[in-house]
């Protein structure tokens, strides 16, 4: 029976032919101009993908050390979660050096958070001022010891 040429499964039902082929021919890849991380299970990079600022700092080394590693792995899907978090940071010291200091009350959403919802600001609040209290008096416990 021939197979239709617009069946999805097709190259899965002949992978005992050899490695697949991510191409298709009658789509253009899209010009590389940029260092583009994909996926170590692809042989190539897709035809068409969004392009971002490129990995720099310590999260792009972070993003670089997570490409390497499969995706069905901690060590793919953690370092690229913390990533996020240090390209956060990365972002307020880069405004903080050029002289944009954040409002980070307000990009945080406090107050309509307060407007609309006291309640849960004050608990989210006085969660945070607790984790952080604990933590440094963790910190100070430990060097006195």
């Amino acid at each position: 029976m021939p197979i239709p040429k617009n069946d999805p499964t097709y190259p899965i039902q002949n992978r005992k032919k050899g490695p697949l082929k991510y191409e298709r021919k009658d789509q253009k890849q899209q010009p590389v101009e940029q260092e583009v991380l994909h996926s170590n299970e692809r042989p190539n990079v897709s035809a068409v993908y969004g392009v971002g600022p490129e990995p720099s700092g310590l999260s792009g080394k972070l993003r670089r050390f997570a490409f390497e590693h499969g995706e069905n792995e901690f060590s793919h899907w953690i370092p690229l979660i913390l990533a996020d978090r240090v390209n956060a940071i990365e972002g307020i010291l880069d405004d903080i050096k050029h002289a944009k200091f954040p409002n980070i009350i307000k990009e945080k959403g406090w107050p309509a958070q307060w407007k609309h919802d006291k309640k849960g600001l004050i608990t989210k609040l006085a969660i945070f001022t607790t984790i952080t209290a604990g933590t440094i008096w963790l910190l100070v416990r430990k060097k006195n010891k």
